[in-house]
């Protein structure tokens, strides 16, 4: 299931009628979500139901024996169920890049083939529900979250406005929700819709146009565009990914407020940021914030010696790149982004040896720090977007020498790449304005409203708009 599409706003026109119908009867709510998750799950491959009920099965029985062990047993039992979940996730988005590259040095040393090369479909949001199962798991041996009923664990993972894509809600944010009784009174549905309208203009409009014009056809072929070409396919490449990717999350939110569920923020105008540490912050918010919390801190976070932080750093963000995807394209982009963070961490530290400030002062150093990293973020979508190394360095190549005609490179495309990244200096009050304008307005009147927005995304948008990007991480 490819939503936005008919199938899907049929789809959840059905569920969010009968769910709501429901809502007075915990158990049968329960029950039809996770019939009409599983559903949601299997449109586009029936199988993938069953690993996701593994996962949901391995999680709920980790949890419970984890709860009441104490002692080494209790931690013996937590990392026997994380590793459980991860060997799922290996096998099924490791397995095929593992064996090839052992296939290849393998046979340059001439040893025959040990590992067999066998052919594995990758489960749409594997890497996302597998990551809610641990932090339910793990949250369980912290102590700050108490075992769930089975079918409040199933609801959890299988809720279907995150679970292609996010965000990664943790069980302290959504169970407490799933066990409460919710009132239609209290859905905010005026953001809900502005969130939805939001995120389909990103996608289908801007992600979708910018994707078909500019960014495909450079990165497809390299050699065949120029350098002004190739520089707008990356900083095009740079808002189609936040279109597209924060574009879902926007229509995730709202899709879930709809049914009175609230889900974290996942973005928060990456590309203001004035270091990578703080893109970090600001980008793919509920991922930064797992790792951080269950990887670089476990790692030993920012204590122990100078170089100790830095292997915590690099660790991290190899384990974020490959978390992405079994290539090693994302194995460089997350050491790109692991070197970057050390190299910011050690500039403020000199920083505030020499008594100055940790961070760029006055409007003019603070414009040159967004765009610097911005820049640097740009150069590490490149091989985030790239289908091969040799592809990455060869757009790096033609930067240099590629000089040419450049009729890729068009108003309409420099106004979207323009417009994606300025919409995110636009000040608060403008949107709680739009926002508080659009709410004080009568029913008919908001009806109206949208329907225009509909009808603009839809004329304006291309044919065959092409799944979010993040279906396949």
């Amino acid at each position: 299931m490819l939503f936005p599409t008919i199938d899907f706003a049929i789809f959840f026109a059905v569920v969010y009628t009968v769910q709501w119908l429901l809502v007075p009867y915990a158990g049968p709510w329960k029950a039809f979500m996770v019939l009409a998750s599983y559903v949601f799950y299997a449109w586009s491959d029936w199988r993938f139901i069953f690993l996701l009920a593994a996962s949901t099965t391995i999680a709920y029985i980790g949890g419970r024996l984890v709860h009441p062990a104490t002692g080494r047993r209790r931690k013996a039992t937590m990392w026997t169920t994380v590793v459980l979940l991860l060997g799922l996730l290996g096998w099924f988005k490791y397995y095929g890049f593992l064996a090839v590259n052992v296939d290849n040095v393998t046979h340059a040393l001439d040893l025959g083939r040990p590992v067999p090369l066998l052919a594995v479909t990758l489960p749409v949001g594997i890497s996302f529900f597998t990551f809610m199962a641990i932090s339910y798991v793990v949250d369980i041996y912290r102590g700050v979250l108490r075992p769930a009923r089975g079918i409040d664990v199933t609801v959890y993972l299988a809720f279907f406005p995150h679970l292609i894509a996010g965000p990664i809600v943790r069980g302290t944010e959504l169970l407490p929700q799933i066990r409460t009784m919710r009132n239609r009174d209290d859905v905010h549905y005026v953001e809900a819709f502005w969130l939805i309208a939001a995120g389909l203009a990103k996608k289908v409009v801007l992600s979708s146009y910018l994707s078909t014009y500019v960014v495909d056809p450079v990165f497809a072929n390299p050699h065949q565009h120029s350098a002004l070409e190739v520089l707008f396919a990356i900083w095009g490449y740079a808002v189609q990914i936040y279109a597209d990717f924060s574009g879902y999350t926007d229509i995730a939110i709202g899709l879930a407020m709809l049914m009175g569920f609230r889900f974290p923020v996942n973005f928060r105008r990456p590309y203001t940021a004035i270091d990578l540490q703080d893109f970090w912050r600001r980008w793919h918010i509920t991922l930064s914030f797992w790792l951080r919390d269950y990887l670089y801190i476990p790692l030993g976070g920012n204590r122990g010696t100078e170089g100790r932080v830095s292997f915590n750093i690099m660790v991290t963000m190899l384990l974020g790149g490959l978390w992405h995807g079994a290539s090693w394209t994302f194995v460089i982009w997350g050491a790109y982004h692991g070197v970057g963070q050390v190299i910011g961490r050690r500039r403020r530290a000199a920083r505030i040896a020499r008594g100055e400030p940790a961070e760029p002062v006055g409007r003019a150093r603070v414009a040159w720090a967004r765009f610097v990293t911005f820049q640097v973020v740009c150069l590490g979508w490149l091989f985030f977007r790239a289908d091969t190394l040799g592809d990455a360095f060869a757009m790096l190549s033609r930067l240099v020498v590629g000089w040419g005609s450049s009729p890729l490179v068009t108003p309409l495309a420099l106004l979207a790449i323009v417009a994606g990244i300025a919409s995110q200096y636009l000040p608060d009050n403008w949107l709680d304005r739009a926002l508080a304008f659009f709410a004080d307005r009568r029913l008919v009147v908001q009806g109206g409203i949208l329907g225009l927005v509909l009808l603009a995304i839809t004329t304006l948008g291309p044919q065959g708009v092409a799944p979010f990007i993040y279906y396949r991480f």
